[in-house]
Parts: structure tokens; sequence; C-alpha cells
């Protein structure tokens, strides 16, 4: 076909000039100029190539790199992050300041024609289309134009174990199956399930008594470690037992339950790839029932699997987002403004110990079938066979071309990188002439232009006075009663946390709407019931095991219980403990509280016949009430 009512003008007019020039210097037969029906005139642009490095400058003397804030530079990876950023800027523009990061530059004079805009709006994500030879130089731009928060989906499959939030869970299940590999657990320490900081990494290096001595070990010895990291041991112990006990599916079921890990990981995912976090850790689940029918599998070789690739992550569709796609992949598809992305590559060295197989399409069966060394020194009896080969790869390259360009609607775009060696037959060269260089204003401010620029927030106006009267009355009885409960859930939530900072308690105060005062009452409340006569539920030398918000399911009810222990000493007079903070003072004389304390003890019992179960109330006082 030679007549499309796709493509612009000007991307028919690049796509006539790249194939003829092809057809008398390549041989490439078969190709008609083409013509249009689409009455939009388009544009056609080049990025700024990406240069590389001099070699003076890339071979400097290394010096000491802290691993844990600087990456490992490697030129490739540096200059693909390099156009993929250049790359996300461009699309930026095209989308417009109201989506992603704003701009930190003026306008350039004529940007309408750079934004490429079928009208005077701005483009959506969905008009975008991005094309590369491999995903390798899609997965880069993903992230910068994540950094820009900018939604952008990689439309082909990807495997499982290439998602980061996987990655993450697959590091702890590692480090619970061989608690000596510390780089996978200081991976799922800094990971949404924890959040730790790289210094709190520090002090668990700087806490161990012994060199051999594993992170894990360390976490154990809760004696060895700062407090902000107590606890960290106990939680994953628990977890160790669900792995060594359970099949890998309930474990990670129990984890994903005790942990809170979709809900941890949503939240730390931005707004454009949460769905698709969500979506994959969903996967992660149902792929550990296919690995050995999932009540056959060893973590060991549910973790093996998971590395050893395979496993696909689901097809999350997201319409509204910029499709980063391999060429192969976007075959039959169109967008509104097209990129294309490192098209100056040199060509590819010729192949060692590979197959060549002479076999013609009307042929019923193959002339030859040769095992090749070199590629660059073929014997005399596949020469011929071998010109032909590469004669079908050169056509594949161009038709490759052709497809890529012919996806644009209005506006196509060539990005590059300079190729480590001339590369005269590249899409990048069959191109130059044909469109013009468009410069991308600079997104990042210098350091110059951040101390030149001045900042100031503006000011509010005062209060008016009505509103400082309707401030001032006195509120309703049911308001005062909700204030009370608001206060009572700030408490609830102080104790859940060991030692609550200033940062913290302002976080839960804005939670739940409190004022300074009232905040600090909750504070005073949770700090009279932690340090009062039941201190010793989160003394760790006294208690064995320890839960908050622990839920358990008894007669087809599902209870939550504040916190739930269990003491070392199992001679005591009480060895399990349900615990049930209240603000109130005398919980024991509301009947409805009582029943629903009987009501924990009964399940608990159930659950460990023969056991001693004991259930209080903690008051805000600092009293332990007990329930008989």
């Amino acid at each position: 076909c030679d007549h499309t009512r796709r493509s612009s003008q000007a991307v028919i007019a690049t796509v006539n000039s790249v194939m003829g020039a092809a057809q008398d210097a390549d041989g490439y037969e078969g190709f008609r100029l083409h013509t249009s029906a689409s009455g939009d005139e388009g544009r056609v642009l080049r990025l700024p190539p990406v240069l590389r490095p001099e070699k003076s400058q890339a071979r400097e003397v290394l010096e000491w790199r802290d691993s844990l804030t600087t990456p490992r530079e490697v030129t490739e990876e540096t200059l693909r992050t390099l156009e993929a950023r250049q790359a996300a800027a461009w699309i930026q523009g095209l989308l417009g300041p109201t989506l992603g990061a704003s701009r930190t530059s003026l306008p350039l004079e004529g940007e309408s024609l750079f934004l490429g805009r079928r009208s005077e709006e701005n483009l959506l994500a969905s008009d975008v289309m991005v094309l590369s030879r491999k995903r390798a130089s899609l997965l880069p731009l993903q992230n910068e134009l994540r950094a820009l928060q900018i939604p952008a989906q990689i439309g082909e499959k990807t495997e499982l174990i290439d998602c980061c939030e996987v990655l993450d869970i697959v590091a702890l299940l590692d480090v619970l199956v061989s608690p000596q590999h510390d780089l996978s657990l200081a991976r799922a320490l800094r990971s949404p399930l924890f959040n730790l900081s790289d210094d709190a990494l520090v002090q668990i290096v700087l806490a161990k008594s012994d060199a051999r001595q594993s992170w894990y070990e360390t976490l154990l010895k809760e004696e060895l470690i700062t407090p902000a990291l107590i606890g960290l041991g106990t939680t994953l112990n628990r977890y160790k037992v669900l792995v060594d006990t359970l099949p890998p599916h309930d474990a990670l079921q129990a984890i994903y339950d005790q942990g809170d890990v979709l809900a941890r990981f949503g939240a730390a995912a931005p707004a454009a790839s949460r769905a698709a976090v969500l979506s994959n850790l969903r996967a992660l689940l149902t792929a550990a029932l296919q690995v050995n029918g999932g009540r056959y599998a060893t973590p060991y070789a549910f973790v093996r699997a998971l590395k050893a690739g395979g496993l696909q992550a689901p097809a999350a569709a997201n319409l509204d987002a910029v499709r980063l796609l391999t060429i192969h992949g976007a075959k039959g598809l169109e967008a509104h403004a097209v990129l294309l992305l490192d098209t100056d590559t040199a060509q590819r060295n010729s192949e060692s110990m590979s197959v060549l197989i002479d076999w013609p399409g009307e042929a019923l069966a193959p002339h030859k079938f040769v095992f090749l060394i070199s590629e660059s020194k073929p014997p005399a009896c596949a020469v011929n066979a071998l010109a032909i080969e590469q004669a079908a790869r050169q056509r594949e390259e161009l038709n490759a071309l052709y497809v890529a360009m012919t996806r644009a609607k209005n506006t196509l775009a060539v990005s590059s990188i300079e190729p480590f060696r001339e590369a005269p037959d590249s899409w990048w060269q069959r191109l130059q002439g044909l469109a013009d260089i468009q410069v991308i204003p600079a997104l990042v401010k210098t350091d110059e232009q951040a101390e030149s620029e001045s900042f100031a927030l503006p000011e509010l106006p005062d209060m008016p006075e009505w509103l400082k009267s309707v401030r001032s009355r006195p509120r309703p009885e049911a308001e005062l009663d909700s204030v009370t409960a608001c206060i009572g859930k700030a408490m609830h939530r102080l104790l859940e946390v060991n030692n609550a900072s200033k940062l913290v308690v302002a976080r839960v105060a804005r939670e739940f709407g409190l004022s300074p005062e009232q905040a600090t009452q909750a504070e005073a409340m949770a700090h009279r019931i932690r340090d009062g006569a039941a201190a010793w539920a989160w003394d760790a030398s006294v208690v064995q095991w320890q839960g908050n918000e622990v839920e358990l399911t008894h007669q087809g009810d599902t209870f939550r219980l504040d916190r739930l222990v269990q003491r070392r000493d199992v001679g005591h007079e009480g060895h399990w403990w349900v615990l049930d903070y209240k603000s109130a003072v005398n919980p024991q004389l509301q009947e409805d509280l009582v029943i629903k304390m009987k009501t924990y003890l009964a399940a608990m019992e159930t659950i460990y016949p023969g056991q001693t179960v004991k259930a209080a109330f903690l008051t805000s006082d600092g009293q332990v009430v007990m329930v008989d």
C-alpha cells in the first residue's frame, strides 16, 4: 500500500526520501513513492546527539565511591541515561507544564512548532509513542518519565523478576532462606517493607560484635542495636518461621497480611505506577502456585525459579500513559508524536559460532545447513548463502525503519547516542540533512541560576472577625465526643510506634485532626500506658513475642487485638496476654467492652488449647484492669 490516511505530509516526505535513497544505494526493491490523504503538515525533528566523553576524560584516576549513595558508572549506561533524560524533557514539552514537573526555563520562540500540537491544546500522554530496537533503551526512559511524574508504560511483556517491587520481596525471601545473605537483607530493609534509611544500615554494621556475624544475627541481638532497630529481628524471625514451616504461597500470603505489604508498596509508589506495582505483587503470589504445583516447592526452589526468569508480569493497560515499545511490538499501532531512540547504532559485529540455513521458501528442504565458526571467514561453500543472509538482514533493518517512521501521525523525532565507531548506514545518518535539529531547552537549573533567584512565601490575610467568633464558640456535646474519640485513636496509633518522636506525634495529629494541645494529651496518655503497670509488655527481656493490631477470626467473626504478647517466663501467672488500650479510666464498668474481651479470650484459648491466656484493659492512667 503506497497511500495512507495516517501520516502527515512531512512524515511521508521523509519516508519517500529515505526509502528512495535506499532503493538506489542498497537495492531496496519494491518500494514506490507514497502519498498521504492527511491534511496535517506535520514535522520531523532531530534531537541533539548525546556525545561520548573523550578517552582522556573516560580514563580518569579511580576514586573511592560510597556505594550506598553513588552508583557505579558504566559508560554505555550513562549515555543511555542521558539520552533518556533528554527524551523525557522533550516529551514533557509536548505534554505541557500541566503534566509532570513544572518547567524551569522560558518557552522557545515558535514553541508551537516544537510542541508539534495538533491544536492549540497540549497533547495527552497517550498521544506519544517511543520506539527502540531493544528494551534496554526503554527502561531508563521509563525511570526519567517517572521522575517527571509523567505516566509511562512499556507495552510488551516484562518478566516478573525485572520489577523492582518483586525484587524487594525476593530479597526478603532470599535472606529468610539464607540468613547469611547480607546484601539481600539490605535491600529488603531499604524497601517499603521496612523503609530504613542508609544511616540505619550503617548502625547495623557498627553493631556487629564479630566480623563473621551476619546482619540477621545482629538484629536478633537487641542488646547490641539502637532503639530504632529494636523489633526488626523479631519480625524477621516471625517471617522466617512462616517460610520454614509453610509452602511458599502460604508463607508469602501470611507475610503480605502481617506486613501489610500491598498498602506499604502502594503508598510508596507514584500514583502513575501504583496499579502496576500492586498488580505485580499479586502476580508474585500467583507465581508461588506455579512452581512445582505450589504445595511441593521449597522456599529455596521458589527463589531460584524466580531468579531464573521465565515468569511474566501481568500486562497492565494504562490508557493515559506514554507508550514505550520496541519497533517489532509497535506494528499496526500509531500515535500523534513518535520518538525513535538510539538511531545511530553501529552495525553489529560478524557473528561467531552460529548456524546458517539456506532454505528458499519454495524448496521442500534446506539446500545447506552450515555451522559457522565465524561469519568473517566463511567456507567457500557458504559464501553465497551468507551473502543472501546478510542482504536479508539489511532489508529487515530498512523494513524496521519504515515501520518506525510510519507510526507517526503528525510529529516524528529521532534521538541518538554517538556510536563508538562510525556507522555510515545507521538510521541517523540516513536521515541526515532531511530533518532540522530541534534544540531542547535546559530543564535543570545551574547553581548560578539557582543562587540568582529568590523565593518568598505569600503572606496570608488576617483571619476575618466573623471566623474568629465562630471558632471561639463552645462546641456541641456530640462534637466533643468525636474529639475524645480522635484523641483515643491517636493514643492507639502512638502506642504502635516505639519511642514516638515529635515528628511522629505531629503526623498523628494531622491524621486525626487534633490541635497541638490535644496531640500532647494523646501523647501523655500513651506514655502513661507504656510506662505504667504494664510496662513489662514492651520489655524485650520479658516478652517472647509481640504484635500490634493482631487480626484473628473466631466463629466466623474477625477481631483486631490492640496488642498481643507472649511472655518468656512460662511459669508466670499469664503466658499469653491480650491487652486492650482504653482512654477511659474504668472500662470494666462497660458491659459491652467486657463481653468483647471475653470473646478475645475464648478465641485465643481455641488457638492455643491448654495454654494460659490472660486479658486486661490498659487504661490511660497507667493501670492494668484484669478481665476474668
